[in-house]
């Protein structure tokens, strides 16, 4: 069996690409419009108006990083299904999970009405996001790399990870648009109706992924595996079904695994840093206006969606390694820009700074999916890329903005702190990202000596 060409599937994978947008871009929606109000407006509904602010915000912010604690496990086990069952179960289950959960927390009451018990089903709530997540995006993911055409995995790719950007695009400016009602009304009840109006989506994207066909590498793992049984080789041989995928993984492709999670990291946490600490910051230290950072954010995020596709192209045409290492090294130098134009006030300033930090974080999102596939055999794909991300979102993303508001009021609110912890982690995603490429050299080495050199990674 190939390691990453496929034979090519009946099924358009333009088709395919776009069902796979669809979802995530649901998904990430839900995901993105309770990193806003957590950074907005929880610390207001959800808890006591005689807890100090700072104590407040950092609370609101927990019950975001909350939701990372079981994405791992949303991984595993979505993974496991996937590798075994197939890809596209998986997103229909996901996606109605994330749905319900988010219309929920739309209904939720207030701190002032219930008392604790407000926060608590908040907390429960944001678990069942997080399960939801964790096994998305690698079925998400594989299911538009592996329909691809030789040599446009990368570009296809992009397509499931700009469901960020266009779930980021659509929250952001579904609360610009609530906050047009005024802070009162947004208060009591313009922060619901984007979590309401998920139900809405999620109709739409079930109905999408009830067409999707499912990715013709597990039709081959299949085969493989009947073929293996009638042999009576059973499950060990190339290709077969593996009976305890994360198993597999954690024996045979650890360092694949522990590379992908620092690889990731300025993608994943690095994100929230520029996006929901970054709304606080300018908020609450720099008392800047809600609307105005939320619509920079808004434009930063439209940016993402356009961009993404053409550095994935891109990737494909000089290495999808090269465009993530180039990314990385954007986010190095604007870092401390990002945080310093606040201080000026300007929002010519402000915009431009965000437009191009969200640039250089878009070489990072789109390639990386096609990067990280390649470091796994297919039939233990999902659950090896799904661990890689979602322990990298529990390390490094779900407490990202905690951490930051931490760092900060250490130095007394200054912004230099969450911006070098940002600096170093891009640096060591940077080795990370070419040791990626070296493993996956070294596997095709490993199992097919024969025909390695007419072997060509995606990142090559």
């Amino acid at each position: 069996m190939s390691d990453r060409t496929t034979p090519r599937s009946p099924q358009s994978p333009y088709r395919t690409a776009l069902a796979a947008l669809s979802g995530t871009s649901i998904e990430w929606y839900d995901f993105y419009a309770f990193a806003t109000a957590a950074a907005i407006v929880f610390d207001d509904v959800f808890f006591p108006a005689d807890m100090p602010a700072s104590l407040r915000t950092i609370s609101a912010f927990a019950t975001f990083a909350v939701g990372f604690l079981l994405r791992p496990l949303g991984g595993i086990v979505f993974g496991h299904i996937g590798d075994r069952v197939g890809r596209k179960k998986t997103l229909v289950i996901t996606l109605l999970m994330m749905g319900v959960a988010s219309f929920a927390i739309g209904l939720l009451p207030t701190y002032e009405q219930v008392g604790v018990l407000s926060p608590i089903l908040l907390i429960v709530l944001r678990l069942i996001q997080g399960i939801a997540i964790g096994g998305e995006w690698g079925g998400a993911v594989l299911i538009a790399v592996e329909n691809a055409p030789k040599g446009k995995a990368t570009f296809f790719g992009s397509f499931a990870q700009l469901g960020s950007s266009v779930g980021a695009l659509l929250s952001t400016g579904m609360f610009s648009l609530m906050n047009l009602f005024g802070d009162e009304a947004f208060d009591s009840w313009g922060w619901r109706v984007p979590f309401l109006a998920s139900a809405v989506l999620v109709v739409i994207g079930l109905v999408v992924r009830a067409k999707l066909e499912d990715s013709p590498v597990m039709a081959e793992i299949h085969a493989e595996q009947m073929k293996n049984e009638q042999q009576k080789g059973g499950q060990g041989k190339k290709g077969a079904v593996s009976k305890l995928p994360v198993a597999e993984v954690l024996r045979k492709d650890w360092k694949t695994v522990l590379v992908g999670v620092f690889a990731l990291a300025t993608a994943t946490g690095g994100y929230y840093v520029v996006t929901s600490y970054l709304l606080a910051y300018g908020t609450d230290d720099q008392h800047l206006s809600e609307s105005m950072l939320l619509n920079g954010l808004t434009l930063a995020a439209f940016l993402e969606l356009l961009v993404t596709p053409f550095l994935a192209l891109l990737g494909d045409r000089i290495g999808a390694h090269k465009v993530v290492v180039g990314g990385l090294m954007g986010v190095v130098l604007l870092s401390i820009p990002q945080f310093m134009v606040m201080d000026t006030g300007s929002v010519v300033l402000i915009y431009l700074t965000m437009l191009a930090m969200r640039f250089v974080m878009s070489a990072l999102y789109g390639p990386m999916a096609a990067i990280l596939a390649d470091g796994f055999a297919p039939h233990v794909r999902y659950t090896g890329i799904s661990l890689s991300y979602q322990v990298c979102n529990l390390v490094f993303a779900g407490f990202a903005p905690v951490t930051a508001v931490w760092l900060s009021s250490l130095a007394g609110g200054a912004y230099w702190p969450p911006a070098a912890a940002l600096m170093v982690i891009s640096a060591v995603g940077i080795w990370c990202t070419l040791r990626l490429r070296t493993y996956h050299q070294q596997r095709v080495l490993a199992e097919q000596p024969a025909a390695a050199s007419e072997r060509v990674p995606v990142g090559a």
